[in-house]
């Protein structure tokens, strides 16, 4: 690497933490102020700094340009692999990875239960959107508007005695859901089989989808499986981190 695009990224490194002027970079610095003002004024003329009303030099809009564009190139499933391996590896349970793809909620990814006890399910298939917990996750982050509109679509087949059946129900469910920052399916979907799900955000905050637990009753009671919900925000919040995503107090409860 050049001598002088090392010195130019240095450069941005220190700006980044905090706005500063050419004599204030220069201070200090075993680079000449000649040299550094040359990298400052080309690094401003491509608009990767801007000078403020101070006089001091902050990050410009060619970079936030590039960090937005690297971000929508991350691939949620390649992103999301190694921490849901973790997931996996600390409990011995089966791990879901589930997204929005048009008006269905998709199972993108899974890591296999470690116990003899498994259930039925596999990437590509669709989550039920008035049971499975993932999909639960991600309709919550909707407006309330798209909520109404997808609940009313539905079918609502019962699947269990749990299973919800009207959108009255669904919606209501929704706004815990998005109270809370988890959902799960106590056995709605399958009665042999419950599930607790946790939202991935990415760098604007929205929800762009969601991870869970999915563990037979035989192995875990639900209280049980409530006690893993930290583990999984963790985890979750990870896969957010590295999408982009700054924490806040609200949303990570």
């Amino acid at each position: 690497m050049s001598q002088s695009l090392v010195r130019a990224l240095g450069l941005m490194t220190r700006i980044a933490e905090h706005p500063a002027t050419l004599d204030e970079l220069a201070s200090g610095s075993d680079v000449h102020k000649t040299t550094i003002m040359r990298l400052l004024h080309s690094l401003e003329s491509e608009h990767f700094l801007v000078r403020n009303d101070a006089g001091q030099f902050q990050l410009g809009r060619r970079l936030f340009e590039l960090s937005s564009r690297a971000l929508e190139q991350r691939d949620l499933r390649q992103v999301a692999r190694p921490h849901l391996a973790r997931l996996n590896d600390l409990t011995g349970h089966t791990v879901h990875l589930a997204q929005l793809e048009g008006a269905e909620v998709v199972y993108i990814d899974k890591f296999e239960s470690h116990h003899p006890v498994r259930m039925y399910s596999r990437i590509g298939l669709t989550a039920a959107l008035h049971s499975a917990a993932v999909a639960k996750v991600i309709l919550a982050d909707m407006p309330r508007s798209r909520q109404e509109h997808i609940a009313a679509g539905l079918d609502y087949i019962k699947m269990t005695e749990n299973t919800l059946t009207t959108p009255e129900e669904l919606l209501a469910e929704l706004a815990l859901v998005h109270e809370q920052g988890w959902a799960h399916d106590k056995s709605e979907h399958e009665s042999f089989v419950h599930c607790i799900a946790a939202p991935i955000r990415d760098a604007t905050g929205r929800v762009v989808g969601a991870a869970s637990f999915s563990v037979p009753v035989v192995l875990l009671s639900y209280e049980d499986l409530l006690k893993l919900l930290p583990v999984l925000k963790q985890g979750t919040q990870a896969i957010s981190t590295d999408l982009g995503w700054v924490a806040t107090e609200r949303n990570t409860r």
